[in-house]
């Protein structure tokens, strides 16, 4: 009998290492751009908050888990990390609930479309500065404010510390809906329409459709959509710098405002790190616990 040969495995070795090298040139300058600019500097941040690196000078000496323990006993950086909090809180719900709404008005509306889209989308296009200016000199001024003229009240929308933070969520709510807006239409628009033709032959109504077909198969885009709106709320920073400076009475300050203030103001950079640190681990759990939950959901529902 003739001896087994083995060129065949040898060949398609050789043709499986030619692909992962060709593969890895490839992905050669994307991961340089990855490790330059996402890694290192992460790196580089975590070694500064355990630093006392100053922008104004003075030594740069390592000093463990001093910058940390301070920040946990600071009750300006709790105050900004509820603020961040309640943000969160007051503007995840209806930016989530309003972009699901809206996607169903626009995927049901067969009149003008391109019009319902663009008025959804249109304001998400705004950088964060016009969006900024359009609000404060239009919207919510006291004496000519449009909001004040259409409610008939003088309310001092972002200087009362009772509603400055109820505006800031309702400026980013009009700002940022388009976004989860865009993402529900396209999931709407992949939902095969036999599905709906056969529950109509069954007799159920729009409710029984809307329950039973939408609604469970847009859980997958739901989870993803609350995933990047809660990270995105956690780290807002333009619109309330740009509005209200973080008062009335730090009443509106986030974290990330806050650990700039100590960083670039008050020049303390290595306490600073810090605080974007404890934000970043805060980021990460919740995200993995939002993933995890609406895994263990599909896995029940399936």
């Amino acid at each position: 009998l003739a001896a087994p040969t083995t060129a065949a495995p040898v060949a398609k070795a050789k043709v499986r290492r030619g692909w992962t090298q060709h593969g890895l040139l490839f992905v050669a300058p994307f991961l340089l751009i990855y490790l330059a600019f996402l890694v290192w500097p992460t790196l580089l941040g975590f070694r500064m908050s355990l630093s006392s690196v100053n922008i104004a000078g003075g030594n740069d000496h390592l000093v463990g888990f001093a910058n940390y323990a301070e920040a946990f006993g600071d009750p300006r950086m709790w105050q900004s990390l509820w603020n961040t909090l309640v943000f969160t809180v007051l503007s995840t719900v209806p930016l989530v609930l309003l972009g699901l709404v809206f996607a169903l008005l626009v995927h049901h509306l067969r009149f003008v479309q391109w019009l319902w889209r663009l008025s959804f989308f249109g304001p998400f296009l705004l950088p964060s500065a016009v969006v900024s200016i359009l609000w404060l000199q239009m919207i919510y001024p006291p004496d000519y404010g449009l909001l004040n003229g259409t409610l008939g009240t003088s309310t001092l929308w972002l200087g009362d510390p009772s509603v400055a933070m109820w505006s800031m969520v309702l400026t980013t709510v009009w700002w940022t809906v388009g976004f989860n807006f865009l993402l529900y239409l396209a999931a709407l628009q992949s939902i095969p329409t036999h599905l709906y033709e056969a529950a109509a032959i069954d007799g159920a109504t729009a409710w029984d459709k809307l329950r039973s077909i939408t609604l469970p198969l847009l859980g997958r885009t739901t989870a993803l959509i609350v995933v990047l709106q809660l990270v995105a709320s956690l780290k807002v920073f333009d619109q309330i710098y740009l509005m209200t400076g973080g008062g009335p009475e730090n009443s509106t300050r986030p974290i990330i405002e806050y650990a700039y203030d100590v960083g670039f103001t008050g020049y303390r950079i290595g306490y600073a790190s810090a605080v974007s640190y404890i934000l970043f681990v805060l980021i990460v759990i919740v995200s993995l616990a939002q993933l995890r939950l609406f895994r263990k959901r599909a896995e029940v529902s399936s």
